[in-house]
């Protein structure tokens, strides 16, 4: 084996090799035929063609892929599913900037040539990220990989579009909308960024019609939307208003007579307790204006600025400059009654930068409502679960308040919304223009032109279909029926509203069915101070070049290591540096295992070991197995990297190693045979154990780990789970090896905790032992002494030193006698100090959890940090004390 494990270049080979081989293939891919094997299927959340693999991804593709490696070693049809999506905006965008380096816009070449040219992009440039995905690892079945604008997946998306057009499911309607003025479309809410910004609010007085001097006063933070006014509105219990309604206030500058009503949206405490109500520009004024049943004033355009229904001053003019001159002329007015500093959350697009607009329009939208119902039946029922089980009440918070959806968009690049419209506006929704213009003839009696709607649907509409339309769908294939409903879907928080709820809408309408089992939910993956990464910010870390450093096995590990549920990830690189260390151990006890002839054995039963150092590290393994298993099954993640890392790193490669040395030195012939042949089934079996986690790594070694001239039968990513018996679990060599373990941990800490130096090897005397721990001292005296740095180790024969260190373990007390080895009283003060330290640290922290507007208006992350160093300064301070007793204080 090569000294020094080089990430770089196994993981380009090693990854080829599985490709080459099919490893990633499932079933239907490799045309299996008949087959034994249950399937188990996760869809990829389909990245954007235009992405480039972020940390986000790093950890979400991890866990998917711990998921198929896993169940795939566990027998079954493992299908993971992959794909990309078209990104509608987001791609647009891309060759858009392309065209106005050469002074050219979309326009200039037409809808066709555009989309041609967009197209020439993806083959070109898109789909970067699939080749980023290779390199985490990610064990996809590639040979079935779909994008959401090939023709399988357009048919899915028209013949969805039309069942539900025909269904009454899908209208066009004009109501308000996300209104992008730069990019001149309708945007999601997740394409909304909601920012903090210092503002200002304003206090408008307006005349009450015929009220002789008499004004109402309303607050607002858009002046430039008074144009637009149809009413003010004020609660109905405020007494301060409650003569005003059913009376007129004649709108300043526009002169429109317009009424004061009484409704429960307007908030007494906020502002002047009175609200001007723009129906065609904010989304709390258009549910209020259609329960008064108000007029509706569109005054904005396509670019936000104000048309001609305001006065002629204000026509053409931006909305923020118009919003300066509506100011100017009402302190004209002598209507300004103050203007405060306020802080408010603006929209802004996340792809334009600019701040998004509330605006009326004529747009397709989907009844939500009614495919919400069943989709949250199937969650109430448990036929869905999420995980952890709290984003469940997000989602029924957000599913039983659903409002329409709208999923028509004004670009180009994306799926054209099949509508065509006749001459007198009627709409002819068809699979094809064919068929459009034959319900066409159908209806006016004659052949007809139509004109095809120019919008395209949300990108999320045809997200929506991904687990079903993937398999083939609205064709009924043998994969769709093999591997629909999929098991589980791993995906952020931030996305079950406008991907997850929907996928399960779709499915429930479309294939009566769930289209997952589980919504496993993870975390935002953060900096190492708990903050979100941003470019601004300037602490992203990008995960390329981490696995470019660390290699690729480290990131994935550090990565799962810590994947606790519910709890964001604080990522740094010393972190990931730390498991980059624990690939290097592996490695070494690779190296180890070779250099002193620890080969498998063919057929080898690890319940054969004779010697208490085997059946211990046999059962030890079998336990690591069990709790690894289990922890992944449960989507515990972190528990799963916990108890494989703490196997192979301490009880493994700290100790087991270590114990068998002097056997693999000294021993007679058949020991060393039994712990050369335990090593080399150990390490085979911890290949297989971190195999889904650490991929690469653990296929390099199994190659090289192959006995000589016997190549393995298969790679190990093609290997079984290693399924072993309860009975491997020896108690009585599992107890015994245990206790030499606590014994030589314990001695280690005192001697760390008294400030022994390394070099001086000190007498351990052992009081009040029963037979049995003085038989186990008398059996592992020589690897006890060597291990714990001793001159000696015997039982207590006449009084104990005075100035000596004391470990209760079981019933008996261990002795260190330390006089002339350290100043006993210097030793006393020390940690008298830091245990003062220690104290004042948890009373600080005491006094910020104790402080109800510190744990009201922190992050929940920064309570959470201080909770957790408070108990290990408490843990720490218990120990020092415990130590302090033992020195005779």
């Amino acid at each position: 084996m090569e000294k020094t494990y080089r990430p770089a270049e196994v993981e380009a080979r090693q990854y080829a090799r599985w490709e080459e081989a099919g490893a990633f293939a499932s079933a239907a891919t490799r045309a299996a035929g008949e087959t034994n094997a249950v399937p188990y299927t996760i869809v990829i959340p389909p990245p954007n063609v235009t992405g480039s693999l972020h940390i986000g991804h790093a950890l979400n593709n991890t866990l998917q892929d711990i998921l198929i490696r896993y169940r795939r070693m566990r027998g079954r049809d493992a299908l993971w599913q992959p794909g990309t999506d078209h990104a509608g905006i987001a791609t647009q965008m891309v060759v858009e900037r392309q065209l106005a380096a050469d002074g050219k816009t979309r326009h200039d070449l037409g809808r066709d040539a555009f989309i041609d040219r967009v197209w020439r992009w993806k083959a070109e440039s898109g789909g970067t990220i699939i080749g980023q995905l290779r390199r985490l690892g990610a064990s996809c079945d590639w040979a079935r990989e779909r994008f959401t604008m090939d023709e399988g997946l357009s048919e899915a998306v028209r013949c969805v579009f039309v069942t539900l057009h025909k269904e009454g499911l899908v209208y066009r309607d004009k109501r308000l909308v996300n209104w992008d003025p730069r990019l001149h479309t309708a945007v999601s809410d997740l394409e909304v960024q909601q920012r903090e910004e210092k503002g200002k609010l304003w206090y408008f007085r307006y005349p009450v019609e015929g009220g002789d001097g008499v004004h109402i006063t309303i607050a607002t933070t858009r002046p430039e939307t008074m144009l637009g006014d149809t009413a003010v509105a004020v609660h109905p219990d405020d007494e301060r208003h409650r003569a005003l309604v059913g009376r007129h206030v004649i709108l300043p500058i526009v002169g429109r007579r317009i009424p004061i009503l009484a409704d429960p949206m307007s908030d007494p405490e906020k502002g002047s307790g009175a609200v001007k109500i723009t129906p065609a520009h904010d989304f709390n004024d258009f549910e209020l204006g259609r329960r008064h049943d108000l007029p509706m004033v569109d005054i904005f355009d396509v670019n936000a600025a104000l048309n001609d229904n305001v006065p002629a001053g204000y026509r053409g003019l931006d909305r923020f400059v118009a919003r300066e001159k509506i100011v100017a002329e009402m302190e004209a007015l002598g209507l300004l009654e103050r203007i405060d500093d306020h802080v408010l959350m603006l929209p802004y697009g996340d792809r334009s930068g600019v701040v998004i607009e509330p605006r009326l329009t004529d747009q397709w939208f989907v009844d939500a409502a009614t495919l919400a119902r069943p989709a949250i039946e199937a969650v109430e029922a448990g036929r869905i679960r999420f995980v952890p089980r709290h984003w469940e009440s997000t989602y029924f918070d957000w599913m039983r308040n659903i409002q329409p959806w709208c999923v028509s968009r004004q670009i180009w690049w994306g799926h054209q919304i099949p509508a065509w419209y006749g001459p007198d506006g009627t709409i002819f929704v068809e699979m094809t223009e064919a068929e459009a213009l034959c319900a066409a003839a159908k209806h006016y009696g004659r052949d007809t032109d139509l004109v095809r709607d120019a919008d395209v649907l949300d990108t999320w509409f045809s997200s929506a279909l991904w687990p079903f339309s993937t398999l083939g769908w609205p064709e009924q294939s043998p994969a769709l029926a093999r591997y629909y409903p999929t098991d589980v879907l791993v995906t952020g928080f931030d996305i079950i509203f406008f991907w997850v709820a929907r996928m399960i809408m779709m499915g429930m309408h479309f294939m009566h069915d769930v289209p997952f089992r589980i919504v496993y939910i993870h975390a935002l993956v953060r900096d190492a101070q708990g903050q979100k990464m941003s470019k601004s910010k300037g602490n992203v870390l990008d995960p390329l070049v981490l696995i470019d450093e660390y290699g690729a096995d480290a990131l994935r590990f550090t990565l799962t290591a810590f994947a606790a549920q519910g709890r964001d990830i604080k990522l740094s690189t010393g972190r990931i540096e730390g498991y980059r260390n624990f690939v290097t151990k592996i490695w070494n006890a690779s190296r180890y295992a070779e250099m002193n002839g620890c080969a498998a054995v063919p057929d080898f039963d690890p319940a054969s070991g004779r010697l208490t150092v085997d059946r211990w590290i046999v059962g030890a393994l079998a336990d690591a197995v069990r709790r690894t298993e289990e922890a992944i099954e449960d989507y515990r993640f972190n528990e799963a990297a916990q108890a494989a890392y703490t196997f192979v790193w301490h009880t493994f490669c700290d100790w087991y190693l270590e114990f068998t040395k002097p056997i693999l030195a000294e021993g007679d012939a058949a020991a060393k045979a039994e712990v050369r042949a335990t090593t080399a089934w150990v390490l085979d079996t911890i290949l297989k154990l971190l195999h889904p986690m650490m991929p690469f790594v653990t296929e390099e070694l199994w190659d090289n780990r192959a006995p000589a001239g016997r190549p393995r039968k298969a790679m190990l990513v093609s290997e079984s789970w290693p399924v072993l018996d309860p009975s491997l679990v020896d108690p009585l060599a599992k107890i015994e090896m245990d206790w030499v373990v606590r014994l030589i941990s314990g001695v280690r800490t005192m001697r760390a905790e008294m400030n022994v130096p390394p070099a001086a090897k000190i007498e351990l005397l052992v009081d009040g032992a029963l037979s049995e721990t003085l038989r186990r001292l008398e059996t592992h005296r020589e690897l006890i002494v060597r291990l714990a740095r001793l001159s000696s180790a015997a039982a207590l024969a006449g009084p104990a030193p005075a100035e000596a260190a004391r470990l209760v373990l079981d019933e008996a007390t261990v002795i260190l006698p330390l006089g002339g080895v350290i100043d006993i009283a210097q030793e006393r003060a020390r940690l008298r100090k830091e245990i003062g330290r220690l104290e004042r640290e948890i009373d600080g922290i005491d006094k910020k959890l104790g402080n109800a507007n510190f744990v009201a208006r922190a992050p929940e992350e920064v309570v959470e940090e201080n909770r957790e160093r408070r108990a290990e300064f408490e843990t720490t301070r218990a120990r020092l004390s415990e130590a302090l007793v033992q020195l005779g204080v």
